[in-house]
């Protein structure tokens, strides 16, 4: 008996919640959601067939999911808008989007814009060179150039460890991936710095991947999160409901697998992070 009171319980502070979040009462309304990705971020959100694919894509996907069953509605429309690594936030905080799927790190300067979901992917960033330079470590890049896409915290922490390191190598400002790793191979660049696992993607599909190696030291942390509108903190708990029920109850296993499954297994710091972040109910 106390059981099933418990239960009707948690339901009516559930149904409570749905009720009084402005983003989930106008997705039950409109029968759609609005979800962003930016293309080029490879595995996790990128454009193949003129759709958007990708491990934080797929993350979303599942949120919808859930969202539609707790909303009862028998059909979530999905839609997809492009976004940049330069306006992602802005796009979320006019509300432009209602959630930003792609590789935003979580930072206490960004919450100052956005508000964020539980942890989704934890990284950090490296540099990715030609196989045949002689650059080990942050230390070789004196007098060399540095491609980063601006506005990064990628951007950021190479910065400071290049002023830490005494390193005087010139940063090469960049939009995207794919501009930093044409930089490197038409010799504008002698090194591509970005999350290691985003490297790897850009590197693995590019047109020869043998090309190209990634040092071993990473520096910098990077927490990512998806970011949704401050102010709705009732729509922030039913994205954390349906990640955590992902980590929780070994859903995310697939998804890791099929992107990252050549990558190998996750790292211990990944899989700490699906275990804290597995919250109960």
């Amino acid at each position: 008996m106390h059981k099933l009171s418990a239960l009707l319980a948690l339901s009516m502070v559930a149904s409570a919640a749905l009720a009084q979040s402005p983003t989930l009462d106008r997705i039950r309304k409109t029968g759609s959601i609005t979800l962003g990705y930016v293309d080029g971020a490879i595995p996790f959100s990128y454009i193949r067939e003129a759709k958007p694919e990708g491990y934080s894509v797929e993350l979303c996907e599942r949120i919808a999911g859930e969202l539609r069953r707790s909303l009862k509605l028998a059909k979530l429309e999905t839609r997809w808008k492009a976004l940049t690594i330069q306006n992602r936030l802005e796009a979320v905080r006019k509300g432009e989007v209602d959630l930003e799927c792609s590789t935003t790190s979580r930072t206490l300067g960004r919450q100052e814009l956005v508000d964020f979901s539980l942890m989704t992917f934890v990284d950090g960033a490296s540099v990715l060179v030609r196989a045949n330079d002689r650059l080990r470590v942050l230390g070789d890049f004196g007098g060399r150039k540095i491609a980063v896409i601006s506005g990064t915290t990628t951007e950021r922490a190479i910065g400071k460890t290049l002023e830490q390191l005494r390193v005087d190598a010139q940063i090469v400002p960049v939009k995207t991936r794919a501009e930093g790793l044409e930089a490197v191979d038409q010799g504008k660049a002698d090194g591509l710095a970005s999350d290691r696992v985003a490297l790897f993607g850009v590197a693995l599909t590019s047109a020869n991947p043998a090309a190209y190696r990634i040092l071993d030291d990473i520096y910098s942390v990077e927490p990512y999160a998806l970011a949704l509108r401050r102010g709705d903190a009732d729509f922030r708990l039913a994205v954390d409901r349906a990640l955590a029920g992902l980590y929780r109850e070994g859903g995310i296993g697939e998804i890791y697998g099929k992107w990252f499954g050549r990558l190998g297994q996750p790292s211990r710091i990944l899989e700490a992070l699906y275990l804290l972040e597995g919250i109960s109910e």
